[in-house]
């Protein structure tokens, strides 16, 4: 999957700093991050309407508009990039008004380098973590989700089971198999499933299967033959079927229309 280079945007109104934290993260980068600056809040709004921030970095004490203004305007439009503000005074209300807006980290003027740059991997390291649960969401089958919502209900048997199932998708697995390998008698281990995660043994199986099958389309290039053996199914034909009736697409579909809609984001 073609990775889309990631830009930090710089927003202070003083060219000193501006320039300053520009040379640092230039030299830094080496050209694998876009390095962007703005010397006020509204123009950096508008910058960001047009595209793409991964990382903003805000002097807070800005003619027209705060940096702190910038960053709640953002979060009611819903785009939120990972947040630094930098300040040249030790301000305990814009410190506490900060981290309420969820801003990762708060440097001093004048700015060290290494704390620029360490906050800055961080920062990105937080963008990253985002990405891929935001990536997670979009695959996720929800009424699996809701079936593992909250084990804690669950009996013993049946997380032995679940437990079971997750770690021999690969296997044949059959009802009788799991039933033996939590000590229970088929036709009670197979009602007491349903009634516990809301799905019959069958469906949780074949769910938690396709489920695998998403990631693995995703996150490999393997193709959708190896895909099917790696999730439990001899044959291809079988696993596109069951894929298109469960996601209305085929293996191939999926995985083209998630690398657009990746690439577009």
């Amino acid at each position: 999957m073609p990775q889309q280079q990631k830009a930090i945007l710089i927003v202070d109104d003083e060219p000193l700093t501006r320039n300053g934290i520009n040379r640092t993260l230039e030299a830094w980068s080496a050209g694998k991050y876009r390095i962007l600056c703005a010397d006020n809040g509204i123009e950096a709004l508008r910058m960001l309407k047009t595209q793409l921030i991964h990382v903003l970095i805000t002097d807070i004490r800005m003619p027209e508009m705060t940096g702190l203004q910038m960053v709640e305007t953002l979060q009611a439009g819903g785009h939120k990039p990972v947040v630094i503000v930098i300040s040249g005074h030790p301000d305990f209300q814009y410190a506490q008004t900060a981290i309420q807006l969820g801003v990762v980290n708060y440097l001093l003027k004048p700015i060290n380098k290494r704390k620029l740059l360490e906050a800055v991997e961080q920062a990105l390291r937080l963008e990253e973590g985002r990405e891929r649960m935001e990536a997670l969401e979009k695959i996720a089958d929800h009424k699996l989700l809701h079936a593992m919502a909250d084990d804690q209900r669950y009996s013993d048997p049946v997380k032995q089971a679940v437990r079971y199932i997750e770690e021999h998708l690969q296997e044949q697995l059959g009802l009788s198999e799991v039933a033996a390998q939590v000590h229970l008698n088929p036709s009670y281990f197979s009602a007491l499933f349903k009634e516990q995660m809301g799905l019959t043994f069958s469906e949780f199986t074949t769910r938690s299967r396709l489920q695998r099958a998403k990631e693995l389309l995703l996150q490999t290039r393997l193709p959708i033959t190896d895909i099917a053996e790696k999730v439990g199914y001899q044959t291809s034909k079988y696993f596109i079927k069951l894929f298109k009736d469960y996601e209305g697409k085929s293996p191939s579909q999926y995985r083209k229309e998630m690398y657009t809609d990746d690439q577009e984001i």
